[in-house]
């Protein structure tokens, strides 16, 4: 009997190794995404300023366009 429980004894310290391990891995993959997730977070960041800067970009062609296409209606001196 003693030798049984010894057995469980040993079965129990070797699966709270093996729990131990697990909640390190897990909290290993968790702290990995809450970096994922703010490289994303700057990636979208960044993302809106180029678009934002692609937008005036825009804006200054399309004046600039539709300034050299009224430059030639205008009677020149």
């Amino acid at each position: 009997m003693f030798e049984i429980l010894r057995k469980i004894q040993t079965d129990i310290a070797f699966l709270r190794d093996g729990q131990r391990d697990m909640r390190h891995d897990i909290n290993s993959l968790r702290n990995h995404m809450h970096v994922m997730q703010g490289d994303i977070n700057n990636l979208h960041s960044v993302q809106t300023q180029v678009l934002d800067r692609l937008e005036r970009i825009e804006n200054r062609l399309e004046l600039r366009e539709l300034a050299e296409a009224q430059a030639r209606f205008e009677p020149h001196p």
